[in-house]
């Protein structure tokens, strides 16, 4: 079996709560978590996670020499003695610019007007699950700061008991407006902001109300599915009225709570809980070519509303969805394409279908590839690709840039940025105890995972004094501590990129390639058309020992 993810890491220091996933995080990961993984860690102690603890003492050595199966983890990043490949002009190629600090890895996507991003990474969307709500304050503000893109998921103004409906559309959006606004405060031009549509929010004219609101300063993402659930979205509900709200204004809500026998069985005790579902798209449609004119139409019809950004989410779907999900997008000049493959995570998906439904996300992203070198062979514009499902750490970003090259321009992470949140806002809590409530803080007083490292926000997070370098030392008191956290993640992730690339004599996101990986066994190089590790520049190397 591949070893390299079991509980513990006594190279790093880490721990897993839970047991660990492909991606290296929990598969349960909790908001009241104490440590401490790798990625809850980095959100501390930043790039420093990069090295073997306790140098000096130690020596360190790889465990993750057995690959067996078809996973990310089953890829290896490629490393070369000579060259240099994509330095800008103002760099030579002497030792001295070639320098992992001089690789650049931000990057940028989109059809006619680009979008930037400093570091090239997303998150997943995050819509209408109370922990979405709870801690998008730093998520956003964090990813304003650094400057990458963050999605607002579906349903949110569905679900909120503020929002105001005027002839079935949506004429004012409280929880909306506050997560639209709360990114665009920082928002310095590096980085962006999505709004995704679902059915129940295209019938609520979530589009009509960005647009009027908000103008080009959102790119609207229409959704198909993800990689965690094959149906639509669900949140948990606890109150009987809210179920009842949800029911009248239009969701599927699971057991009904207007039967008479649930409510009964509700005040008893029996049920708890109500689940709230979306609707499955596109249900009137019998064949891909009915799906495409829809598809298209829609598309029409939002440039017509003033949208210059438009992008699309799907899912761990067969390969005839994927095929249309890169046709209809290259061909509607469509900004991004994400593609998220099982299992991804999420809060509330079934837990055996999370297990067993839809194309993993290697397999997924392979053919994402092999579909899209389909469409470039004829000539065509290929829609820019976001890779998505169990990315969290910086060789698994390379992977996936490299994997997709050159039409993945971006790494979209879901569970690993809110991370960084869930921690920092635990550790306010402490610190600014009037705030605890605020910032849904879970703790009462540090860990020792904490305080070992620091009691002050100064000693705790790393990169403190870079987020005060950049916001100011006034501004800083309105930072989120998570915040802090989600930019000391960050930093960690890209200092761990900037050096995989620049062994692999990569200084340029554009200058990565397919052939930076090779596979670790037969199987994956079969299923991905990676090079077998030892096949890769077999023949050359034979030329050299043959001159």
């Amino acid at each position: 079996m591949d070893m390299r993810f079991s509980k513990s890491n006594d190279v790093l220091g880490t721990v897993n709560r839970g047991n660990p996933t492909e991606s290296s995080l929990c598969t349960l990961c909790r908001a009241d978590c104490q440590g401490k993984c790798e990625t809850w860690l980095a959100s501390l102690v930043g790039r420093k996670l990069l090295y073997p603890r306790d140098f000096g003492i130690v020596t360190a050595g790889a465990n993750n020499t057995t690959h067996v199966g078809v996973s990310y983890n089953s890829l290896r990043i490629q490393g070369y003695a000579y060259g240099a490949q994509g330095l800008p002009e103002s760099l030579s190629n002497s030792p001295d610019d070639c320098i992992f600090p001089n690789v650049d890895i931000s990057t940028e996507f989109g059809n006619e007007v680009k979008t930037k991003a400093r570091v090239p990474i997303m998150t997943g969307a995050l819509g209408s699950t109370p922990i979405a709500a709870r801690y998008w304050e730093p998520i956003a503000v964090g990813g304003a700061l650094v400057g990458v893109p963050i999605v607002v998921g579906e349903n949110v103004v569905g679900i909120d008991k503020e929002a105001e409906f005027k002839n079935g559309r949506v004429v004012k959006a409280p929880e909306l407006d506050r997560r639209i606004e709360t990114y665009l405060r920082y928002y310095d031009g590096y980085g962006g902001i999505f709004v995704q549509m679902n059915v129940e929010d295209t019938r609520n004219g979530v589009a009509e109300y960005v647009i009027e609101k908000y103008g080009d300063k959102c790119i609207i993402e229409l959704k198909w599915g993800q990689g965690a659930k094959n149906i639509g979205g669900e949140i948990q509900v606890t109150s009987l009225d809210y179920a009842i709200f949800l029911k009248k204004r239009g969701y599927l809500v699971d057991p009904d709570p207007e039967l008479p026998q649930v409510q009964a069985a509700f005040r008893s005790g029996a049920i708890r809980s109500f689940a709230r579902h979306s609707r499955l798209g596109n249900t009137n449609l019998s064949r891909w070519d009915l799906v495409q004119e829809a598809f298209m139409n829609h598309i029409e019809y939002l440039r017509k509303l003033g949208y210059k950004k438009i992008s699309l989410k799907t899912g761990s779907y067969g390969m005839e969805d994927l095929a249309m999900a890169i046709k209809f997008a290259s061909d509607a000049g469509l900004d991004l394409l994400t593609i998220d493959g099982s299992g991804g995570g999420t809060g509330m998906s079934p837990w055996n279908m999370m297990q067993s439904w839809g194309v993993p996300s290697l397999l997924l992203h392979a053919k994402a590839y092999e579909y899209a070198s389909i469409l470039a062979a004829r000539g065509k514009r290929v829609v820019d690709l976001s890779f998505a499902g169990g990315f969290a750490l910086e060789d698994s970003i390379f992977k996936g840039l490299a994997l997709g090259a050159p039409y993945v321009k971006i790494i979209c992470m879901g569970r690993a940025l809110m991370i960084p949140s869930f921690l920092g806002s635990n550790i306010e809590g402490v610190i600014k105890p009037e705030r605890k409530a605020a910032v849904w803080g879970n703790w009462d007083n540090l860990p020792k995972t904490v305080s070992d490292i620091g009691t002050s926000p100064e000693q705790i997070f790393a990169c403190y004094f870079e987020v005060e370098k950049k916001v100011g030392k006034e501004e800083m008191k309105n930072i989120p501590f998570g915040a802090i956290a989600f930019w000391t993640l960050a930093d960690k992730l890209s200092c761990g990129l900037q050096q995989l690339m620049a062994g692999a004599r990569k200084f340029s996101l554009k200058a990565i390639s397919r052939s930076d990986l090779v596979a670790a066994n037969r199987e994956t190089a079969q299923e991905t058309g990676i090079t077998f590790i030892c096949d890769a520049n077999d023949e050359i190397a034979k030329k050299i020992l043959n001159s």
